[in-house]
């Protein structure tokens, strides 16, 4: 009898231990969820694009137009009649708009280097940027939108020296951005700075740059990535994907079909852009599924990628959305691209940016419509 007492006692302390064990990881994540959300909110704290930059010559030009309605010209100021109006608030074409200062935006980059992720020998070596594209979570609505942006895009971005002087800031293609830099978390943080101030200041809640060397591995991970190819691809001379074709892309197809480019046919770089988005939409439905029927995918994959990967997004930032993340809808009425032309520059592409479309697409994602 004794020693059944003392089985049941040991058994009893055991789930004593094993209840208190769980209590702690449970406030451990949930503190983690917690200062993951203060952490990611405080970056943009006080923060909304500055939309009165958007209105430029555009506005300008539809403001002394007579045949222009006076609604359809962007109004940023003080609305005395309307109780309901804040500083920041927008009318544009007869519609109240509020900046959602709720938003989550992140900044993706795929870097094209092929290896594992090391400093750059010098400050203009760190790698252009061949894939732009911001990620915008709206926890009001539980909508995750991706907003493709042409690496031709004609901006403001810094330049530097080989040595890392600061030469100036000039016109000329975001791709080249990134290039002004460590190759690390130094040349992220400035193309985070062009690219937020491409889109009017846009608060950028962090960033993720990836070298291309990743993406047999990303792909894999889930099993592959079923889609039709957009265009004829070809590699080294041979046909790899005929438009029109459904493929199973696996290991080095998919970097093929991200990567490749016929650099003499015009608008390439766009055309790209449009793949890009394809993959990743097909990729988020991959990985949705291959995540329900192995939980630690997620974890496999990060562990994976991690030495091709350059991120400021930290464990308790993650913690934060990635138990919410399965909820968010994301289909192809969420995917977007900067609105634009493609131009032949002296030398190379350029792409200008639509300043009106631009306009009208930040309202559409980053703000909300407010009933008067």
């Amino acid at each position: 009898m004794k020693s059944s007492f003392k089985i049941r006692r040991s058994v009893l302390k055991f789930l004593m231990w094993l209840i208190i064990i769980c209590v702690i990881g449970f406030m451990v994540f949930l503190g983690l969820r917690i200062s993951g959300k203060n952490r990611l909110y405080r970056k943009s704290e006080n923060k909304r694009p500055d939309m009165n930059v958007a209105m430029a010559d555009w506005a300008l030009e539809e403001s002394n137009n007579p045949e222009t309605p006076s609604e359809s010209v962007p109004l940023i100021q003080i609305d005395e009649d309307n109780d309901n109006w804040e500083e920041g608030d927008i009318r544009y074409k007869g519609v109240h708009y509020r900046y959602n200062d709720e938003m989550l935006t992140f900044l993706f980059l795929g870097i094209d280097k092929n290896g594992t992720v090391k400093e750059a020998k010098n400050s203009v070596d760190g790698g252009q940027s061949d894939a732009i594209f911001l990620l915008a979570l709206n926890p009001k609505t539980m909508e995750a939108s991706v907003i493709g942006v042409n690496r031709d895009t004609i901006t403001d971005i810094d330049m530097y020296s080989q040595n890392g002087t600061f030469l100036g800031t000039v016109q000329a293609q975001l791709t080249l951005q990134h290039g002004y830099g460590d190759g690390k978390e130094l040349s992220c943080e400035r193309s985070v700075a062009a690219v937020s101030k491409l889109f009017y200041n846009l608060p950028i809640h962090g960033y993720c740059a990836i070298n291309y060397g990743a993406i047999p591995k990303i792909n894999d991970a889930v099993g592959g990535v079923e889609l039709v190819a957009l265009e004829d691809i070809g590699n080294a001379n041979k046909l790899v994907f005929k438009e029109g074709q459904k493929v199973h892309l696996k290991g080095d197809q998919a970097v093929v079909y991200l990567r490749s480019r016929d650099c003499t046919s015009f608008g390439s770089a766009g055309r790209r852009t449009e793949r890009q988005k394809q993959y990743l939409l097909a990729y988020a439905d991959t990985a949705k599924k291959a995540v329900k029927k192995d939980v630690s995918l997620l974890v496999t994959l990060y562990n994976t990628i991690k030495q091709y990967m350059v991120t400021d997004v930290t464990i308790d930032e993650i913690s934060y959305f990635s138990t919410q993340v399965d909820d968010y809808k994301f289909d192809k009425e969420n995917m977007f691209s900067v609105p634009g032309e493609t131009e032949m520059g002296e030398k190379f592409e350029e792409f200008h940016v639509d300043e009106k479309g631009m306009y009208e697409l930040i309202l559409k994602v980053f703000y909300e419509v407010i009933e008067d």
